[in-house]
């Protein structure tokens, strides 16, 4: 038996609730929880600060990166995100950075570069991490994966009242499930550590579940599958 606690990934597409859903089983269960898309989020900003053209982004070597010393800090439940001695929080989160984060997080260079970070977050045990590969590439020997799911119409809507606060008129969801089909199509067809359920993974719908009862559905499965 595994004498570390067990690693937990949950992985899924936009809107399917990974980083609220991860945050909260993490706490229901005493792990810190990894929010893997603050780390190219990171790095998105850094770029955008740095003024490296975003058409030289493709070509950047991985050695490149390092300048801009992206790392994880523990902090209490969960790791803080620094750009050297920088803490960042709010600046993860502009639209510039959200509008630029996903075709950067899938050149492989960026995501080889960020591996080790992931990885070692996760090296003494005790994480729930949420992302789009972390149970298929970053964590493939994790314990437990999930990998949560929704309507595509579903997704748009919290999508949108998650970012403006109020919800969606019809032409607005529209308009969002575009957005998220496309990234979701970007996602799932990108060359390396595309986004897909891991082998042997644990497929949930949250389409039409409260959040309470998703976070419950997990911690079981969790209960179920580390405590046997």
């Amino acid at each position: 038996m595994n004498s570390r606690p067990p690693i937990i990934t949950l992985d899924g597409p936009a809107g399917s609730g990974k980083s609220t859903t991860a945050r909260e089983v993490a706490r229901r269960l005493g792990f810190r929880h990894l929010d893997s898309g603050a780390l190219y989020r990171a790095l998105t900003f850094a770029l955008l600060t740095s003024g490296t053209p975003e058409e030289d982004w493709p070509e950047l070597p991985r050695k490149d990166f390092d300048r801009f010393h992206i790392w994880l800090r523990p902090e209490g439940p969960r790791f803080e995100v620094l750009l050297g001695e920088r803490v960042l929080t709010d600046e993860l989160r502009t639209p510039e950075v959200t509008a630029k984060v996903s075709p950067l997080s899938a050149l492989p260079a960026v995501r080889e570069w960020l591996l080790d970070a992931q990885r070692q977050a996760g090296r003494e045990g005790g994480l729930v991490a949420d992302g789009r590969d972390m149970g298929t590439v970053v964590f493939p020997n994790a314990e437990v994966k999930i990998y949560l799911t929704a309507d595509l119409r579903e997704r748009a809507f919290r999508r949108f009242l998650e970012r403006s606060g109020t919800e969606p008129s019809d032409a607005e969801l529209t308009l969002e499930a575009g957005k998220i089909q496309e990234r979701d199509e970007r996602d799932s067809s990108r060359v390396f550590a595309p986004l897909k359920k891991a082998p042997g993974a644990i497929e949930v719908d949250t389409s039409f579940l409260s959040f309470e009862a998703q976070v419950q559905v997990i911690i079981d499965h969790v209960k179920s599958l580390t405590e046997r």
